[in-house]
């Protein structure tokens, strides 16, 4: 018996449909849209960089150069997956 709360029903929580994934591959906006948006958090936390301003202090923000491409390479590897 499976109860509210088990380790079974966390481990699909943070899953994609699998209607999502196979409609994205054959290249649905929408559903590419709904990948995206399921990776954007890490593709963030993937372009972060330290930053220096015109004063010399260092801090951490994301480089949008470099979510652009992870974004866009994202967008590549799910249509040109083959289910």
């Amino acid at each position: 018996m499976i109860t509210k709360g088990s380790n079974n029903e966390n481990a699909e929580s943070g899953l994609l449909p699998y209607p999502v994934i196979i409609a994205a591959t054959k290249g649905d906006p929408e559903a590419m849209a709904i990948v995206v948006k399921h990776y954007e958090s890490y593709i963030a936390s993937l372009s972060m960089r330290k930053f220096r301003d015109e004063r010399g202090n260092t801090y951490w923000g994301i480089d949008e150069d470099i979510r652009d491409r992870l974004r866009s390479r994202l967008m590549r590897a799910v249509l040109s997956f083959e289910v």
